[in-house]
């Protein structure tokens, strides 16, 4: 039986975005969802872009709110907000496990077009290390 996993963000546009592109591409088998307790209008486009350099395709992400899933049952709740200004959301819905796995905002990235894309590359990096990390020790079968 797979196991159902949800992550949530605050927007959904960016660092859920990738860690479900991330847990997919290990694992086709798994149920992955992401949501945002304030869902931007859509995916940004810098996710889309160092995604695709990692060789994943996010581009058809559209941000959703949490509130689609609360009638849900999930192995794993994950949140990946870790910036003071924002709220990371709580899961009310029915959740096995609730684990915190933060990351800084690439948002708030500030600079030239590169150095702003660096900032994303930093943050996907260690998105695909901690969700490698998660997968190995608490979902591969």
């Amino acid at each position: 039986m797979s196991k159902k996993v949800l992550i949530l963000c605050t927007g959904n546009s960016c660092r859920s975005q990738m860690a479900e592109g991330f847990l997919k591409s290990f694992d086709p088998g798994l149920e992955v969802y992401s949501a945002g307790v304030n869902p931007a209008e859509k995916i940004n486009p810098n996710t889309v872009v160092v995604m695709n350099e990692a060789g994943i395709d996010v581009s058809k992400g559209v941000p959703k709110d949490v509130s689609l899933f609360t009638g849900e049952t999930f192995d794993y709740v994950i949140t990946v907000c870790d910036n003071a200004k924002e709220s990371c959301p709580v899961f009310t819905g029915k959740v096995k496990n609730n684990i915190h796995l933060g990351f800084v905002d690439p948002y708030e990235a500030k600079g030239t077009k590169e150095e702003i894309l660096n900032e994303y590359r930093e943050v996907r990096d260690e998105i695909k290390r901690s969700f490698r990390h998660f997968y190995d020790t608490k979902l591969k079968s």
